[in-house]
């Protein structure tokens, strides 16, 4: 059992010469946590693609007995908007009652949350990057200067963007040329906060607000 692992860690690592033992475990402890978030992936997936939502993530945390199953869906990469708190609120209920039935769970009681990715997101994947297109990125390059710019168009190999160029206070922003950088180019990129942007996410038909915010959380 995965607790009776952590237990014995917890217990063992504190008594001198057995810092290095932990280290092993504590690998086999992240792969086997892994592991079960596959599995768990294969059994929600089609829920939450019936929703029309894409499952992006699932992280399970161990505190003891008790399992924090955290999942994050997003919308389709073709698609505008936020996830809305009434859907995070449908799926979060199909999705428990799915864990509940589960014949392979080990029965271990569990928190699960639901929630949307938020614009702190690192962009880390080109359906990240398709899903913000006319946004303002901020892009970290494996070399080289940061470049701030709108993004305009993604492909399969890199992105192209008009980057924002530097100006005295006070002064309007001026853009340059159109730019093409490669993904093995970018060693990350994050969305900037625009005043703009961020009143069109207020406005929401179900007034979800900030995706950052939009989560549900069902105890089992």
């Amino acid at each position: 059992m995965i607790y009776n692992i952590i237990e014995w860690e917890a217990a063992m690592a504190v008594q001198p010469g057995n810092e290095n033992r932990a280290a092993p475990r504590k690998t086999a402890l992240d792969a086997e946590l892994q592991a079960e978030a596959q599995r768990l992936r294969t059994r929600l997936q089609p829920l939450v693609e019936q929703h029309g939502l894409y499952l992006e993530e699932i992280d399970i945390k161990i505190a003891g007995a008790h399992r924090t199953v955290h999942v994050v869906v997003d919308l389709p990469e073709d698609r505008q908007g936020n996830v809305g708190l009434d859907i995070i609120s449908d799926i979060s209920l199909e999705l428990s009652q799915a864990m509940d039935n589960d014949p392979d769970d080990d029965g271990r009681p569990y928190s699960l949350e639901i929630s949307s990715p938020g614009v702190s997101r690192p962009l880390t994947e080109p359906r990240h990057w398709r899903r913000n297109v006319g946004r303002m990125i901020l892009v970290k390059p494996v070399q080289g200067d940061e470049v701030l710019g709108r993004l305009q168009e993604v492909s399969a190999t890199g992105i192209r963007l008009v980057p924002q160029l530097p100006v005295k206070k006070g002064m309007k922003p001026k853009q340059g040329e159109p730019t093409g950088i490669e993904f093995s180019r970018i060693r990350k990129g994050t969305v900037q906060v625009e005043f703009a942007h961020a009143d069109e996410e207020q406005q929401t038909e179900d007034g979800a607000g900030d995706p950052e915010n939009s989560g549900a959380r069902h105890p089992a």
